[in-house]
């Protein structure tokens, strides 16, 4: 994965934000973690939704049974920062719950079916969140 991951950072960082293959034309970031356990920077390339006042990102991990790592680290530390375009942002975490996070994940099954996929998968309820501006 970590291969695959390396390929679609590059490609974004040289194409102004904007990859081809799975993701092309899907609006997509580079989320920066601090890793719960090494204290290490992480940048996972992820599809976003804009929703006021920032961007929602979802931990679908293909429809797996667990949350990928970089939602445990966002919940360790929600002091986060994405490369959007061409431009970096600092952003703060937030997980969503109830009429909040239903309305932002059917809006992102509805625009990219494959969201509904991954929940077919999985038992467990796909985390939405929110990064926002910080302060």
């Amino acid at each position: 994965m970590s291969d695959w991951n390396d390929k679609i950072i590059e490609e974004f960082r040289a194409n102004e934000g904007r990859v081809g293959g799975n993701f092309e034309g899907a609006p997509l970031l580079l989320l920066h973690t601090v890793g719960a356990r090494t204290g290490q920077e992480r940048v996972h390339p992820m599809m976003y939704q804009q929703v006021d006042g920032g961007y929602a990102v979802f931990a679908s991990k293909g429809g797996a049974p667990t949350n990928p790592d970089w939602y445990h680290n966002l919940l360790a530390q929600p002091q986060v920062s994405a490369e959007i375009g061409t431009g970096t942002v600092e952003l703060v975490a937030r997980v969503t719950a109830g009429e909040e996070r239903d309305r932002i994940w059917t809006a992102q099954k509805a625009a990219y079916p494959g969201f509904a996929d991954y929940e077919r998968k999985t038992d467990r309820e796909i985390p939405v969140v929110v990064l926002e501006p910080a302060a």
